[in-house]
Formats: C-alpha cells, structure tokens, sequence
C-alpha cells in the first residue's frame, strides 16, 4: 500500500511502515494544494491538525482505505464522508494521554499557587508574598468531562492530592475506578471546585461551555480546556472570568490558533486573556512532549500494521 503522511512524525513510523512493504512518500511541509494534486494513488493518509480532511480532499483521494491522525482527535476529519466511503479513522488518543494528565496537574497547581504571577514579579524586583498566598489542591473537588484516555490520565495524576474527583461521561456506564467517581452534571455543578475538560470536538461539545453551562455551578470555579478551543464560548466565559465567577483559567488551546488570522471578536478576547493575570496561556502543548512524539508514532504504526 502507498501512504502519504503530509505532517512531522517521528521517523519510527515510516521506517516500521517500510519495513512491513508499504510505501512512504514523507512531505510533512506540503501544502493542501500539493495534497489535492498528489493524493490520488494513494491508500493511507497520515495527519496531524494542519490539514481539513474535507470532501474536497475526499472527491481527490479515490483510492484512499485509512486515515490515521498522528494525535488524539479526529475533528478535522469529516468522519460521515470517511464513514460513507468506508474508510478506516485512527487515532493515537492512548499515546500522549500522560502527558495531557500531567500537563493538565500542573497548569492546575499553576492557578492555585499562583507560579506564573509570583514569577513575574519576582523577576520585576517585586517581593509579593501576602498577595500570592494559595490555594492547596487537598479537600477540593475536581470535575472532569470526558471520562476517556486524558480524563482517565488527569484523574490518574490527582490520586495523590486527597481531592475527590467527579467524572461525566455522555457515553460510558460504570466507568468508577480507584481514582474517580462516575457522576451526572448536577454533580458537578453542585459540588465541583475545579472543572477540566476532556471531550473530542462534535456538534454536541462545540460551545458546550457557554453562559447557560456556567450559570449552573453554585460554587466559583477554576476552569482547565486542554481539548479543543471550540468547545468554549469565550466571550460568555470571559463574562464569569470579569465577574469573578470563574476564579482562574488555564486554556492550552483556543478557537482559532493562527493568531495572525483572528477575527475582530477572536481578538478582542485574546487581548483580554492575554493581559489577565488569572489566566494560564500556553500553545497547545499538553499532549505535545518528547516521549508521547515518540509513542504516538508507535501506536499508529501498530493499529496501521493490524489492519494490514
């Protein structure tokens, strides 16, 4: 089989491909107009978030069997063409959920120790030590939605912190295990301290956190996205952020991550975010270390070579 991978992956996966006879044209550079011209013969598409697997890439892609995404979601795949087509989706969500559970901790103890504020000053000549008092993890209540390979992780990481934790999951039954209890939102919202979002980006998660989600927790809340930016409305979150509703945030990833291309409101928002002290910014970096380069590229050559 020929297979084309149009994004940087570790060189493990295109040598383990070749070594099992398939064809590996490697152009992680390539433009979408170089993909539309090129990806005809082709039977195994490999992606990173760079490229929309639209239909447009579909009507081209004639001969085209597997997609795997080198990460762990499959939003910029139109799943219901590939479904339609009968074409394999893989993704590599196990491989980078480590990282994403540790990332996830640490940006967690970030707001409540206030590092990133008492860093700054610090580094300004100024010595703030009653102003950055924290907060201890111990006693607190965490909720997470998204009960899979990065909720499970992230549940994982707290074990040790004598926080209870709350996990919904739309679409898993008995899912309680030693480091989390299954509960429904009204859990969460009734009980939760600090929220963090686990979920793939669908029409059901997009702008699922918005002003009416909000509105329901009956405690102030520490908000963490380390999935997909869509799955928050930013300007009705900035309003509890202003209000002081949500304590502090800390947000991987955005709606639009080309900050060269923001539209009018997209950057009046990053202003804001950008010169707020309780927010944690960082560029979509969570599930992104040298190991999980590594493991992601093992997994999608194993779900690749068990398909063969």
């Amino acid at each position: 089989m020929k297979v084309l991978i149009i994004d940087d992956v570790n060189n493990l996966l295109i040598t383990g491909l070749e070594k099992i006879g398939y064809t590996v044209t490697y152009l992680p550079n390539i433009t979408r107009a170089e993909i539309l011209a090129i990806i005809a013969p082709y039977e195994v598409l490999v992606v990173r978030t760079k490229t929309q697997i639209d239909q447009e890439v579909f009507e081209t892609a004639k001969n085209l069997k597997i997609i795997a995404r080198a990460g762990s979601g499959l939003d910029n795949i139109d799943l219901s063409i590939a479904k339609h087509r009968n074409i394999i989706c893989i993704n590599a969500g196990e491989a980078n959920a480590d990282a994403v559970g540790e990332f996830t901790l640490g940006a967690l103890l970030n707001l409540f120790r206030n590092i990133n504020i008492a860093n700054f000053e610090v580094r300004n000549n100024i010595w703030n030590r009653k102003g950055n008092r924290g907060l201890e993890l111990n006693g607190k209540t965490v909720g997470i939605i998204g009960f899979g390979n990065t909720g499970k992780a992230f549940a994982k990481k707290l074990s040790g912190f004598d926080v209870q934790v709350l996990a919904y999951d739309k679409y898993l039954t008995n899912y309680s295990n030693q480091n989390a209890q299954e509960a429904n939102l009204e859990e969460i919202f009734e009980k939760a301290d600090v929220l963090s979002l686990h979920v793939p980006l669908t029409h059901e998660t997009k702008n699922m956190v918005n002003g009416n989600f909000l509105g329901e927790f009956k405690k102030k809340i520490y908000l963490l996205n380390m999935c997909r930016g869509e799955v928050v409305n930013m300007p009705e979150t900035i309003d509890y952020i202003n209000n002081n509703i949500i304590l502090g945030a800390a947000f991987d990833v955005l709606e639009n991550e080309k900050l060269t291309l923001l539209s009018n409101q997209q950057q009046k928002d990053f202003d804001y975010l950008i010169n707020n002290k309780k927010i944690v910014l960082s560029p979509h970096i969570a599930g992104w270390t040298f190991e999980s380069y590594v493991k992601i590229a093992q997994n999608i050559l194993l779900k690749i070579t068990n398909l063969k």
